[in-house]
């Protein structure tokens, strides 16, 4: 243990940092395998434009009925990664109370420290990243976000998104701290720090404690290499970065693919290949995601048409009946979390 900024006392224990030996998540007995929806749930704004603090919208947000309605008609219980623009917005309250309050929704904090107070630091790529922000400054911006999800959508959040993956060597105490019970930040196979990021390159995927047993769980969202290469897939992808060309020619040819569990940018037939790799590698939770702005046309790079949109349901139609033909049931956060082995 050491003593943090403000006499804090904070877990040695850093999120970016490759874990030396996991000490993985077990589950009981009869858990087996299974997935869940996590909606990185924020406002609207030109993802290829300089960030800002305003000038934003939230035109999506209605938008979150339909998905959720959709869910329970697979039993799926989404859980919403909600930031400050989207937490202290009266429409989300209107949309999200009800299935929250009926267990039909979860809710999760998702931190994206230019639109969260306080606006403290300066607005660049570097400081995008909450975890490259002064401890203090993060733990104030993770605290007003949390209490404005609590106080304006009914429910207490356990788990957390960093906004662009960007967790620090602080993070994990200030979620402690807080009592969230799961980091869900680790996109594994995934390297941000050519912007200031966090490097998740070796990172495991399945879900192990940030400290000791029964703390707090790092559940990384799910990515698994395909083809005949994949077993070294996490040493060769990476290498080939400035080869994007040959990456493509590699997957194309059936010998390495990187694929990431989300309907924004992969085809359902890659998602299906994902899914049977992870099943196969006896992976207990499958983390899948996607960006909110994405559920009508016109706000991400992944939904410009109504087509678009269609093909955005139709995606997830698919996966989720896949998903049943494999015995592969939907979980939440209360259940993963109800369903831990501890020694």
């Amino acid at each position: 243990m050491y003593l943090g900024m403000g006499g804090w006392a904070l877990s040695s224990v850093s999120i970016p940092e490759l874990p030396g030996t996991p000490d993985f998540v077990r589950f009981r007995e009869g858990f087996g395998q299974k997935f869940i929806v996590t909606v990185d749930t924020e406002e609207e704004f030109d993802w290829g434009a300089p960030l800002r603090r305003d000038g934003h919208t939230l035109d999506t947000i209605p938008d979150i009925a339909r998905f959720q309605q959709f869910c329970e008609k697979f039993g799926v219980v989404p859980i919403y990664l909600v930031d400050y623009p989207v937490a202290t917005s009266p429409v989300a309250a209107e949309v999200l109370r009800a299935p929250l309050a009926a267990g039909r929704a979860e809710v999760g904090v998702q931190l994206h420290p230019w639109v969260s107070p306080p606006f403290d630091e300066d607005v660049n790529e570097f400081n995008s990243f909450s975890g490259n922000l002064p401890t203090r400054l993060e733990r104030e911006k993770f605290r007003r976000l949390r209490d404005a999800i609590e106080s304006n959508l009914g429910k207490a959040p356990l788990i957390y998104r960093a906004g662009r993956y960007g967790v620090g060597p602080s993070s994990a105490s200030i979620l402690e701290e807080c009592g969230l019970a799961i980091d869900s930040s680790v996109r594994a196979g995934f390297d941000y720090s050519s912007t200031g990021g966090p490097n998740f390159r070796d990172h495991p995927v399945r879900p192990y404690w940030l400290g000791s047993p029964g703390g707090l769980m790092e559940l990384p969202l799910t990515t698994v290499y395909w083809g005949l290469l994949r077993q070294i897939g996490h040493w060769l992808y990476p290498s080939l970065w400035r080869m994007p060309k040959l990456r493509g020619a590699l997957a194309r040819i059936g010998m390495l693919e990187r694929i990431p569990l989300t309907p924004e940018g992969v085809s359902v037939t890659e998602a299906i290949r994902g899914i049977d790799i992870a099943l196969d590698e006896g992976l207990p939770v499958l983390v899948f995601s996607f960006h909110s702005p994405s559920l009508a046309p016109g706000h991400s790079p992944y939904v410009r048409s109504a087509a678009d949109l269609d093909r955005f349901y139709d995606w997830w139609r698919e996966v989720l009946g896949y998903l049943a033909r494999r015995g592969v049931a939907p979980s939440r956060v209360g259940e993963i979390l109800s369903s831990v082995e501890l020694a």
